[in-house]
């Protein structure tokens, strides 16, 4: 697989994508278009995610699930299969705005991630608001970061991922971790990217989008950059120099109101040096890849992601033979 390219699959939309795009244009979208106008709505969509953490959600006989412990929060240890290399881990930012979800929420992403990846997979617990703010979880990513580096998993052998908020944390860590002249994971992934916090319009797929409201996200965006400098590159990635990080694999929805942000931080990493691995998928919805039980799209993208991190791997063996050379 070459790494450095943009991809359009174009696999047949299947009729379960379908169905589901229709749903959520008649629920998630005008459900979060009227509450999301009132911090109390953050407040209450916290409090029912922590709700939320109590309920169990039946897994795969052979996905394993262990609790983790840090410093500043907690996170859990998920294992897709028997038979992983311990000795590399991928450390996972779940979505959610900032302020909803948990590691128990994407464990449909975690399990498989961890399947496509062979070694297990961390899901970070990360301080989130409306109590916290944006530099509480980008400390808790540096910290689990450097726990990881401190249990001896070797930086080049480390992945970050994240999706969607989980994104934009995934991109900020990797910026803080050049910044502060850190060694670098050996690659990233990031699944639908919030990547442009600055007070913007979005115009593309306003309409499109079967799932966010770009008014919205231009209104969670002022929660969360108030008092902030929202061009920060850590408080907007998409502005960053990315100089220095490792390769990128972005995967996007060709509706989506984050679509253009992900495609410009694409084109900054290319700039940058940085190979990146652009992935369009036609009119999926945000995040598609945690609908993975009920969508076939959802699951062909674990297998890209197999495939690139395999490419990563390669080109790494490659050149530590051109070096040795």
């Amino acid at each position: 697989m070459q790494i450095d390219r943009d991809v359009v699959p174009d696999y047949p939309l299947s009729w379960q994508a379908r169905a589901l795009t229709s749903l959520m244009w008649g629920t998630l979208k005008p459900a979060s278009t009227v509450l999301m106008r009132h911090p109390l709505a953050l407040v209450c969509a916290a409090r029912l995610g922590e709700l939320g953490r109590l309920v169990t959600v039946p897994q795969p006989e052979h996905v394993t699930i262990e609790p983790a412990e840090f410093s500043a929060c907690g996170g859990e240890w998920v294992h897709g299969r028997p038979g992983l290399d311990e000795g590399k881990v991928v450390l996972y930012f779940h979505g959610g705005g900032y302020f909803s979800c948990s590691p128990r929420t994407h464990r449909s992403i975690t399990w498989r991630l961890s399947v496509a990846a062979r070694r297990p997979v961390l899901a970070l617990d990360y301080r989130q608001g409306p109590v916290h703010k944006l530099a509480d979880s980008l400390t808790d990513a540096l910290d689990a970061y450097d726990c990881l580096l401190g249990r001896g998993h070797a930086p080049e052998n480390v992945i970050l991922a994240g999706d969607s908020a989980g994104g934009h944390l995934t991109l900020a860590t990797l910026l803080a971790l050049r910044d502060r002249k850190l060694p670098m994971p050996g690659a990233a992934i990031c699944l639908s990217p919030w990547a442009d916090l600055t007070d913007i319009p979005r115009h593309a797929n306003r309409w499109q989008d079967p799932m966010l409201p770009a008014g919205r996200v231009r209104w969670l965006a002022r929660r969360w950059t108030s008092g902030l400098d929202p061009s920060d590159p850590l408080v907007s990635p998409v502005l960053g120099d990315f100089t220095g990080l490792p390769p990128l694999m972005i995967v996007t929805g060709s509706t989506e109101v984050l679509r253009d942000e992900a495609r410009r931080v694409a084109e900054r990493a290319r700039q940058a040096g940085v190979p990146v691995r652009y992935e369009e998928w036609n009119r999926m919805p945000h995040v598609f890849p945690i609908l993975a039980d009920v969508l076939p799209e959802a699951r062909l993208a674990f297998r890209h992601m197999a495939y690139f991190l395999r490419a990563v791997a390669a080109r790494r063996a490659s050149r530590g033979d051109i070096a040795a050379a």
